[in-house]
């Protein structure tokens, strides 16, 4: 486990920005792994400016997002489609032919998990650089705690900390989807490196428990800790506790 501690929120966004940045340079047509939140929204941004800078090049990238809501549509302005779209792919020249989001308006979540495993598996160097956050209650993408981890892309019961946790984006808590597709945690695992980016004092509990404490379901991100190339990009509050 690498470990880079920024002073603040900005710096942190600048480091995550710098190890996919490396990648995209090193290797222009990477795959890689996204993910939504609030966390990321600064990452974004510098690669946006780096682009427009005239620093990177995402013509030959391919994007495989975490995950999206069940039963909202790419155009909704809450769907994971629609905030990818507006913090990086219309800002960069992607082909957005390569970017991909699970189908959210797909009521079979058997058939919805088994063609997003399918385009995973149909880029079969998989996924150069997986890019994640982390929930207060250890899930990563939508892989909230369970008795086992799961293995690749399933529909999930959001849990109520997270609804809560995500109603401050929706009109109000009962207009929050309660179900979403995710990558599983062994899609996550077979990722070539994989980056957590942690902001916040109230992060900082979770961050302990996750990386330095019991490896467990329980706590989905702490699996990451048998990951043989994963960097964690923290800000002081966030990093606080180890």
């Amino acid at each position: 486990m690498q470990i880079y501690k920024a002073k603040n929120y900005e710096q942190m966004s600048r480091i995550a920005a710098n190890i996919i940045s490396s990648q995209i340079i090193l290797k222009p047509d990477s795959v890689l792994g996204l993910a939504t939140g609030s966390t990321p929204i600064g990452t974004y941004a510098e690669l946006v400016k780096r682009y427009q800078n005239g620093d990177l090049d995402f013509s030959a990238i391919t994007s495989i997002n975490l995950d999206e809501y069940k039963g909202l549509p790419g155009t909704n302005d809450q769907s994971y489609r629609y905030f990818m779209n507006t913090n990086l792919f219309n800002h960069v020249n992607i082909n957005k032919e390569h970017t991909y989001v699970p189908d959210g308006l797909e009521p079979d979540s058997d058939k919805a998990c088994s063609a997003y495993n399918a385009i995973i598996h149909q880029h079969g160097g998989g996924v150069d650089l997986q890019l994640l956050g982390l929930g207060h209650n250890g899930h990563i993408g939508f892989n909230e705690p369970s008795d086992a981890f799961d293995k690749e892309t399933h529909c999930v019961d959001l849990s109520e900390r997270t609804i809560e946790a995500n109603a401050r984006f929706f009109e109000n808590k009962d207009a929050v989807p309660k179900q979403a597709y995710t990558m599983g945690i062994q899609t996550i695992m077979n990722a070539k490196k994989v980056m957590v980016i942690v902001s916040g004092k109230d992060k900082a509990e979770i961050v302990k428990k996750a990386f330095f404490g019991p490896i467990t379901p329980q706590v989905p991100a702490s699996a990451l800790q048998l990951h043989q190339d994963f960097v964690l990009v923290g800000d002081e509050e966030a990093l606080g506790l180890i």
